[in-house]
């Protein structure tokens, strides 16, 4: 395939682990691939690895996700995977989490998913279709002491998933949200936990394989699923 051709993958949020799989997975079936964090270090890193685009962007500023995605939209084509692996927050009881901690798990893991599906949405329907990929978490379904502001703002995201995906799904541009229930296998995850055994650990190849098989995913089985959903929820 032409590199002019190939498709743009966008994942927001890369680092050891799953960011760095989504970006070696899409990179491996020949999309051109552009890595986001807010460490240039970390982009620069990544960038590399998968003979990609590395891009710096804060998600809790919306100017900067929206020009960011402008530009990729410019520079390196039209989007058609956003992979947004973005989950944060202030961890603690509603006596230790300041309402800028929890501001600040909304505009982490919602207000920039927001923002950036509205800047990639004009492309994808321009351009038949795409997909975008969440990383999800439980604590989006139950909240715990210490995930009082991690939650509200997880919680939020799933919705808005929820939304997308109704929304969306016509157009041929799929929304999936997954959950992530357990701990990541990344190096400085292993550093803090060493006594846990390897069947203990999510593998981020694993998340990799499962977004990529939605990315994919046949749009008649799109259509199926949502059709099948309002009669589950009435009763």
């Amino acid at each position: 395939m032409n590199e002019d051709d190939a498709k743009v993958a966008v994942v927001v949020g890369v680092g050891p682990g799953i960011g760095g799989a989504l970006a070696e997975r899409y990179a491996r079936e020949g999309y051109r691939v552009v890595v986001v964090a807010r460490s240039p270090e970390t982009v620069s890193a990544h960038a590399e690895a998968v003979g990609g685009v590395g891009m710096v962007c804060d998600v809790t500023d919306g100017p900067q996700v929206t020009a960011m995605l402008e530009r990729v939209h410019a520079e390196v084509g039209p989007v058609h995977a956003l992979l947004w692996n973005v989950g944060g927050g202030t961890w603690g009881d509603i006596d230790a989490v300041s309402v800028e901690g929890l501001d600040l798990a909304y505009q982490t893991n919602t207000r920039g998913l927001f923002l950036a599906a509205k800047a990639v949405l004009p492309q994808m329907r321009e351009h038949d279709g795409g997909a975008i990929i969440i990383t999800g978490a439980t604590a989006s379904l139950r909240g715990k002491p210490v995930t009082t502001a991690f939650a509200a703002g997880k919680a939020a995201q799933r919705s808005l998933a929820e939304s997308l995906a109704r929304t969306l799904w016509p157009q041929g541009i799929h929304v999936a949200l997954l959950y992530i229930d357990g701990l990541v296998d990344a190096p400085a995850a292993r550093e803090r936990m060493p006594e846990l055994a390897d069947e203990g650990w999510v593998s981020p190849d694993g998340f990799a394989d499962a977004a990529w098989f939605l990315t994919q995913q046949d749009r008649r089985a799109w259509t199926f699923q949502m059709e099948i959903r309002p009669a589950v929820e009435s009763w």
